[in-house]
């Protein structure tokens, strides 16, 4: 029983929210990869400023400035392309488990004085992506079924967590048996060339032997 509380334990403390900031250049591409089970819900709020050189400091963005941001999934393919302004969120819905890379770039070539952008990125996975104060005016929810609406929610991200990690699992064995099995034949080939060499090489010295009458 200890072991399994410690285990729920480990995947509530599993990562869902990743705060930063970056520096992107004019032309430059910023990505990120997230792991994330299928059918889970992310939602990526962004802020973006530019660097004043008078004011040596960074401040908010001048007007038709934004950001690109494109999401691929495990498979490579695109589930979300779209340009935003300079603040604001992207909300999109894994349908693969595994590695979803997340791609930011400025939708301008052009910057007023060319300067450097800082990006603040704030992405949340699962549950913790629900604006549960929204919801509980939209559905009229007491405070009771919040919670009871909340503890549900981190329940199925368990799961969906725990299905993940047997997926990932699933696939490090299938690799593994597959490596292993390259490792064998590998050197079943290896070995079957140096008995055929070695055979080879006997008859040769056997004949070269017999032709000088020293056998």
């Amino acid at each position: 029983m200890t072991t399994i509380l410690s285990y729920f334990c480990c995947i509530l403390l599993i990562p869902v929210i990743s705060g930063l900031y970056f520096h992107i250049g004019e032309t430059e591409k910023k990505c990120f990869i997230e792991e994330i089970p299928d059918e889970t819900m992310v939602v990526g709020n962004y802020k973006v400023e530019m660097y004043d050189k008078s004011r040596n400091e960074y401040v908010p963005t001048v007007s038709g400035l934004g950001m690109h941001v494109e999401v691929k999934d495990s498979d490579m393919k695109i589930i979300m392309s779209r340009t935003y302004a300079a603040e604001g969120r992207f909300t999109f819905t894994s349908h693969t488990a595994g590695e979803h890379i997340i791609c930011l770039h400025s939708n301008s070539s052009a910057w007023f004085g060319g300067g450097q952008l800082r990006v603040h990125l704030d992405i949340q996975v699962g549950e913790h992506a629900n604006d549960y104060k929204e919801i509980a005016q939209k559905d009229k929810l007491t405070e009771l079924q919040l919670r009871v609406r909340q503890l549900l929610d981190q329940v199925e991200q368990i799961t969906k967590e725990q299905n993940y990690q047997r997926y990932r699992e699933e696939r490090f064995r299938q690799t593994s048996e597959s490596t292993n099995q390259r490792v064998l034949w590998w050197s079943i080939g290896q070995t079957s060339i140096l008995l055929v060499t070695g055979f080879w090489q006997m008859r040769h010295l056997k004949s070269f032997f017999e032709a000088k009458k020293l056998v």
